[in-house]
């Protein structure tokens, strides 16, 4: 599907579909006028996937879908309709229409996403189930324990400084590591008014509750490497990539032949400039903000990896910064140079016995 350069020439029918937590509305439009056939709403469950399912068949059976939030709400449609190998096309949020003098409903949003799955030069397809949507989980909850614990680290620092002096003694010249172990084993004196006792028994939650948040995301990081070892160990053979940068990359890319190119996949994490060339100026470029930013967040820890232990690296940073390139500059080049390579050795890993 990513090859083709219009869905005409394979469709008859585009059942676009505008997915919500309850309810999922999809218009078939024809795929050569763009007109619209019919339309329906139905409930998100089984019974639900089903009538759309008939709904299509009505319609007739060269035919594909375009689905907006493929990874979310459209999940369980996305999952339904993989099983029964139809084509699916994976839509991020289709253009609206204009807010002074455009309307918007699910069956007008149902209608954009086919007529922008005809309209468009290249077609993606839905991300991988199976091990890849096990690491996603896995990293959306190792990234919410990291998080938690985090500001339980910043709360218990901060009632640290605000705390009765002789609290406040035990942590002093202590590094925050040392803090938590205090804090969690203090223990309250009847003796102690109450701004005492109080501060004293949410210093010792808040280091209880960051020590089991972090001991959460521990075992969260040895699942994801588990599961990365068993399916991309040779991720973890490069330079600078770890189990939960491998594991970022993966869930990125999902499967061979989803992202087109090496430029695609450089675009999608961020690390493509974008050309701002304007008259005469033809060697101008724009950061690129865009893009999976959690993708953009891996290749920049494999750069800073590789600058500080790499020796290849440092050579080619000495070099360019001889060249007058700035230290920002040549982290961008090698950003780019990353998701290159990364790309290849994704779409064709190596042979095995």
């Amino acid at each position: 599907m990513t090859s083709l350069t219009d869905l005409r020439e394979v469709v008859d029918v585009v059942i676009g579909v505008d997915t919500h937590v309850r309810t999922h509305s999809a218009a078939a439009v024809d795929a050569r006028t763009g007109g619209v056939l019919d339309e329906v709403t139905v409930e998100a469950t089984a019974d639900g996937y089903a009538q759309l399912q008939a709904f299509a068949d009505e319609h007739g059976t060269l035919r594909a879908w375009a689905i907006e939030g493929t990874g979310g709400h459209g999940a369980g449609l996305a999952r339904h309709l993989a099983r029964r190998d139809e084509i699916v096309v994976e839509l991020d949020r289709p253009e609206r229409a204009r807010r002074r003098n455009g309307a918007k409903s699910d069956p007008l949003d149902a209608i954009r996403a086919a007529r922008e799955a005809l309209s468009r030069a290249r077609l993606g397809t839905p991300r991988g189930g199976g091990d890849r949507q096990a690491l996603s989980v896995l990293l959306a909850a190792r990234r919410s324990a990291v998080e938690a614990g985090a500001d339980a680290q910043r709360q218990l620092f901060s009632l640290v400084i605000a705390a009765p002096e002789p609290i406040r003694a035990r942590f002093r010249n202590l590094k925050l590591p040392a803090m938590l172990r205090v804090a969690a084993a203090l223990r309250v004196s009847p003796s102690w008014d109450t701004e005492t006792t109080v501060t004293v028994t949410t210093l010792r939650s808040l280091a209880r509750r960051a020590r089991a948040l972090g001991q959460e995301a521990a075992e969260h990081e040895k699942a994801i490497l588990r599961i990365v070892r068993s399916w991309r160990p040779d991720l973890l053979e490069q330079p600078g990539i770890g189990p939960i940068v491998a594991a970022t990359v993966l869930c990125a890319w999902s499967h061979p032949g989803r992202i087109h190119s090496e430029a695609a996949f450089a675009m999608l994490a961020g690390a493509a400039p974008i050309p701002a060339n304007s008259g005469q100026v033809t060697t101008r470029h724009r950061l690129n903000r865009y893009g999976d930013r959690q993708l953009n967040r891996a290749l920049n820890t494999i750069a800073l990896s590789r600058i500080r232990y790499h020796a290849a690296t440092r050579s080619y940073v000495a070099r360019r910064a001889a060249e007058g390139k700035t230290s920002r500059e040549i982290k961008r080049c090698l950003k780019r140079y990353i998701a290159r390579d990364l790309f290849r050795t994704l779409e064709h890993p190596p042979a095995t016995t």
